[in-house]
């Protein structure tokens, strides 16, 4: 179909604006969602809708960066790109302001969702039992309103939220991806994280260092930031960018609200004190990991200032089994003691 084609040829041009080489199985991959395109964008009455897609795989694949350039090369305006943490932060708040209504989540998901034909749900990820029931009902509402669902995934779907525990919580949800949607594991031999270092903009400008940066805050610089009515103590926000410690960050009660906001507000930050991961508990770990997700997908520059070098660190995160992804993205950053640069 000229659809199909069209828009292969959009995706393998991205690629080449990038340098990027396609191997076999992302190939297969952009043909994939070219069918999935052409489907979403045919203006012809259709009897169904058609099936979703869900692509899983090693960190560092190409996933998310594929499904981009496909997100961006598909022509209909009916579409949403949406982050997981940022998602459900939104998604949160939408209900939390609707609580006294009727169906206040669907009226919520309407409300982010639009009018859209496909919604690309990006790092779909679930950790927690309360987000597990709310994706549920939201991919219940969603393919019942018949909006077609792109989902990348480091987690095949039967592995989501692996909690022996809580797993239950997300088998429904998972009944509704098998019933919906498709599934593609992208597994390529590279993690294009590790040998791809462009440092020149984004998170990929970012340091990791083991030496203090000579222009580190004073004492005088030490300040308040407040979010949504809850305040936070920082070293200091300056109009470059926000310098904070690791316990700050990940020690707090903070959460991705907090990680999202000063995000959109400061283009460059300095995270110090960052100690051992395994020296700290699992919920500054999944802090860590949250936040690294965050900054990624919001293509904040970060510096982090630590008394051990990166290799030292993640190895200490070895252990942790979700900690892969954010051992690949930091992979990512220029590191003083290996000299890459």
């Amino acid at each position: 179909m000229r659809a199909e084609r069209e828009l292969v040829a959009a995706i393998e041009a991205a690629a080449a604006r990038a340098r990027m080489v396609l191997d076999p199985e992302q190939r297969l991959l952009v043909a994939r969602m070219a069918v999935l395109g052409a489907a979403v964008d045919d203006r012809r009455i259709r009897r169904s809708r058609p099936r979703g897609l869900y692509v899983h795989g090693p960190a560092g694949r190409g996933k998310s960066w594929l499904a981009d350039a496909f997100f961006a090369a598909l022509p209909t305006a009916r579409k949403t790109r949406v982050h997981f943490h940022g998602f459900f932060a939104e998604l949160h708040d939408s209900i939390h302001e609707r609580r006294s209504e009727r169906q206040a989540v669907e009226r919520a998901i309407d409300d982010l969702t639009g009018r859209s034909r496909l919604l690309f749900f990006d790092e779909l990820h679930v950790h927690d039992s309360g987000d597990a029931r709310l994706l549920t009902r939201l991919l219940d509402h969603v393919f019942r309103r018949d909006i077609v669902v792109l989902a990348t995934s480091n987690y095949a779907p039967d592995d989501l939220l692996p909690s022996p525990i809580w797993h239950h919580t997300i088998e429904p949800g998972i009944a509704l991806i098998t019933a919906n949607m498709d599934t593609y594991r992208l597994d390529g031999p590279t993690d294009y994280r590790t040998v791809r270092h462009e440092h020149s903009s984004g998170f990929s400008s970012g340091m990791w260092i083991t030496s203090p940066p000579s222009d580190a805050p004073g004492e005088d610089e030490a300040t308040i930031l407040s979010v949504r009515g809850r305040d936070f103590q920082v070293l200091a926000a300056r109009s470059d960018g926000l310098w904070i410690t690791f316990a700050q960050l990940c020690q707090s009660p903070t959460s991705t609200i907090e990680y999202l906001e000063w995000a959109r507000s400061y283009p460059r930050w300095t995270v110090t004190r960052v100690p051992a991961f395994e020296d700290v508990d699992a919920e500054a770990q999944q802090r860590f990991i949250n936040l690294v997700d965050v900054l990624v997908d919001a293509d904040v520059g970060v510096t982090f200032v630590s008394d051990h070098d990166l290799a030292t660190f993640l190895s200490g995160a070895s252990s942790r089994p979700d900690a892969f992804r954010m051992a690949s993205r930091l992979q990512l950053l220029r590191d003083d003691v290996l000299g890459r640069a």
